[in-house]
């Protein structure tokens, strides 16, 4: 079955059918991958301090992971849309979970061996398989359905990322984490072990299943300049180049704040344990999946575009109560800017990909790799942080937002430049 979308450039419009009968279960399946990589990442988050105290590694080693993941995510999302305009969207999906499966299998001999290098380059290999899932995924779910109703249905997907966000470290702390504390010395390969065993039938599960399943075959439409040898391939919509900058503020902005919701809490509030503090954490990513699923219902009603907008002017105000209050104002706005990031990736992904034509595969990979902001803001507020307090550090994300509001208000409108 195979369908070409048509292209236009007007406005994005509100209502219409979230999706069409014949597209039900392929949206399923593809929605679940979404839930699915949440995992992947946030389990992570878990194993990550338990192999830090496996591995005896100071802060800066520690500090690699990060690079490793991003780094993972960045260099493979070009050569994921190039791959895709070959094989097309479904095997591309089945390519990046296989990689996401290779990558969890290395954390099985990481663990083992207890080394580290092997565990770092198993989670650089699951970020590229995870790139390729989201170069792949996240355009083909906007085509699942009325295009009107295209950034809706992202965000409706990608709830389920959140979804996965909050539920995993609960399983996590509850059959990893404690697991570990019970185990005797030399017995963490076996408290890691089972998890990603687990993951790697998953993945493996998953592409079978999807290499089988009969799913529609996306044909772009194609540009209307495209014999024109005046046109650059995605260098000639600005909109989408203005998007790629938005979403990398964006993660930079996102990563950042969560990465020192604790250590925020604990300097407005000096006493407050780690378990406490990370109490908010928890309210914050809440927040995130609640307005994951408030932001997709309003949009039947409110323009994407608008939606973004009035989310950006949430985050400037949650930020600036963060800067410049103290108590619970300041706790509240960094709570608040959970809910506020909720609709900003899916949104921002699906309004700059639009109306891309042949382009929409390496334009979707220019946006996944935007995702190193999420490398690079979090130690620039680290510095200033280090130079001065946490609450300065704030005026990073501030900035990120600000670059948003602007995408939302105008940056978004398609112009097409030959």
């Amino acid at each position: 079955m195979a369908v070409t979308r048509i292209s236009s450039t007007s406005t994005p419009q509100t209502g219409g059918p979230l999706t069409e009968r014949r597209y039900v279960l392929p949206l399923i399946l593809i929605t679940s991958l979404f839930f699915l990589w949440a995992v992947g990442v946030n389990l992570n988050d878990i194993l990550i301090p338990h192999l830090k105290g496996a591995f005896h590694l100071t802060d800066f080693e520690s500090s690699f992971v990060q690079v490793a993941f991003f780094g993972g995510y960045f260099l493979a999302a070009w050569p994921a849309g190039r791959l895709m305009e070959k094989i097309g969207y479904q095997r591309g999906i089945v390519c990046g979970l296989l990689i996401c499966a290779c990558g969890a299998f290395l954390f099985i001999p990481a663990a083992s061996v207890h080394m580290y290098a092997v565990f770092l380059f198993g989670l650089f290999v699951m970020a590229c398989g995870q790139s390729f899932l989201e170069v792949s995924a996240n355009p083909y779910v906007t085509f699942l359905g009325p295009p009107q109703t295209s950034e809706q249905r992202l965000n409706v997907a990608q709830s389920f990322n959140a979804v996965g966000a909050v539920v995993t470290p609960i399983l996590g702390s509850t059959f990893i984490l404690s697991r570990a504390h019970a185990a005797a010395a030399g017995s963490e390969a076996d408290v890691v072990r089972m998890p990603y065993m687990v993951m790697v039938g998953i993945f493996v599960a998953m592409a079978l299943i999807l290499y089988f399943a009969k799913l529609p075959v996306i044909q772009e439409e194609k540009a209307e300049d495209e014999s024109s040898p005046h046109v650059s391939g995605v260098f000639a919509f600005p909109h989408l180049l203005k998007g790629v900058v938005a979403q990398f503020f964006y993660i930079g902005a996102q990563v950042g704040v969560a990465s020192f919701v604790i250590r925020f809490v604990q300097h407005t509030h000096p006493g407050t344990l780690d378990t406490q503090a990370a109490d908010y954490l928890k309210l914050h990513l809440l927040g995130f999946m609640i307005g994951r699923f408030a932001g997709s219902a309003l949009m039947k009603k409110i323009q994407p575009a608008h939606m973004l907008a009035a989310f950006a002017v949430g985050c400037v105000v949650s930020v600036l109560m963060v800067i410049f209050s103290t108590g619970a104002p300041a706790l509240a706005g960094i709570v608040l800017l959970g809910f506020f990031h909720s609709i900003m990736f899916p949104t921002i992904f699906a309004l700059s990909i639009r109306h891309l034509g042949p382009y929409t595969k390496r334009g979707s990979s220019f946006v996944v790799m935007a995702i190193l902001g999420g490398a690079v803001f979090p130690a620039l507020m680290g510095r200033i942080s280090d130079a001065s307090n946490i609450q300065r550090a704030f005026f990073v994300p501030l900035v990120c937002y600000l670059f948003v509001l602007y995408f939302a208000v105008s940056g978004y409108r398609v112009r097409h430049t030959a």
